[in-house]
């Protein structure tokens, strides 16, 4: 005769069942919900955008609607799923990623430094634009639809830090780190039970070839450093937090390297 589960025994494993399909989503669903509003920014702009004096802003400049929706919606997902996700909020190592964010960034910023330096004007070619040298000049600026120091500047302003240091800085580290380190793992068996950080060539291959696909060609070079040192950072602390402290100040340094010097395209 085989065994079988008692009522109760039953109702556990389908609980746990629950959980872990709940677990998966939560590390994947915010990242595809942000994605697709790029999508959605993508087929606006393909359709519907204006390119004309006379066009209203929402129209010349649909990312300055769509991001802030983004924003808010993706940041509404992330709250109602927080309990899914494994921070280990440490001050060490949140102290340490901040470090790691500034020397990524930094490496992020050298080409178009150089570029700036190098004294070089309009397209690079050869070895020039394969480290990703260029002016970065073209990019979100809130100034060319609202005016410089307008309050629809400020807050366009205001809701696009929000994103990139907080909203971006969160999805991100869900899906590469807590979500994907596990599942190239072991993408057949129980991965969602594998330790957070468990370093790995196949993970830090795969993951950081993946990170840097998902970016720019012109950001090939430094995303790749960039996400060799958020690996190292990820297999050192064991801390998701930290991870995710690291791109929030990353992106925070971006984004005021970006104003400061008009270099809008790197945002």
């Amino acid at each position: 005769m085989e065994p079988t589960l008692s009522a109760h025994d039953a109702r556990a494993s389908r609980l746990r069942l629950e959980q872990t399909d709940f677990w998966i989503r939560a590390q994947i669903v915010p990242f595809a919900v942000f994605m697709g509003f790029m999508l959605l920014l993508q087929i606006f702009g393909a359709l519907f955008i204006w390119e004309h004096p006379a066009a209203p802003w929402w129209r010349h400049w649909p990312e300055q609607w769509v991001y802030p929706l983004q924003t808010v919606v993706t940041l509404v997902l992330l709250a109602r799923l927080w309990k899914y996700y494994e921070f280990r909020w440490s001050w060490k190592w949140c102290a340490a990623g901040a470090i790691f964010g500034a020397v990524g960034i930094g490496v992020w910023l050298l080409p178009t430094v150089m570029y700036d330096r190098l004294g070089l004007t309009g397209e690079t070619t050869g070895w020039q634009k394969w480290l990703g040298l260029a002016a970065r000049t073209k990019g979100f600026n809130p100034a060319e639809a609202f005016g410089e120091g307008t309050p629809a500047f400020w807050a366009a302003l205001v809701m696009r830090f929000v994103r990139a240091v907080v909203v971006v800085a969160l999805v991100e580290e869900i899906l590469w780190r807590s979500f994907m380190m596990r599942f190239v793992e072991d993408w057949e068996g129980d991965y969602w039970k594998r330790p957070f950080g468990r370093a790995s060539w196949k993970s830090y291959l795969i993951v950081t070839g993946l990170f840097m696909l998902a970016h720019a060609p012109v950001d090939y070079p430094a995303a790749f450093v960039y996400g060799s040192l958020t690996y190292v950072l990820c297999i050192w602390s064991k801390s998701l937090g930290a991870c995710v402290v690291m791109h929030g100040v990353a992106n925070l340094l971006m984004g005021l390297f970006a104003v400061v010097y008009g270099k809008y395209g790197l945002w």
